[in-house]
């Protein structure tokens, strides 16, 4: 891990590090982050055609809330919680 003299999170556990990097990037500006790492033509393209599959079929999509809680209990039964 890099060293900085600025900030020591070597007391942080991994699950506060995960958050701590998570509250960086939310608080990140969309606009500058697309400037930053523009997409390639082929994401375009794959996103484009994503979004044409939900307009056509929206009953494939499902909710983020849903989606979120089974990947947190798929990380629970995988940790042992």
């Amino acid at each position: 891990m890099r060293t900085n003299p600025k900030f020591d999170f070597s007391h942080l556990t991994p699950a506060e590090r995960i958050e701590l990097a998570q509250d960086l990037w939310d608080s990140l500006d969309p606009a500058h982050v697309a400037d930053a790492f523009p997409l390639t033509d082929e994401q375009r393209a794959e996103l484009d055609r994503r979004l044409a599959e939900l307009d056509a079929n929206p009953q494939l999509g499902r909710p983020w809330e849903d989606v979120e809680a089974e990947i947190r209990a798929r990380l629970r039964k995988g940790s042992g919680r």
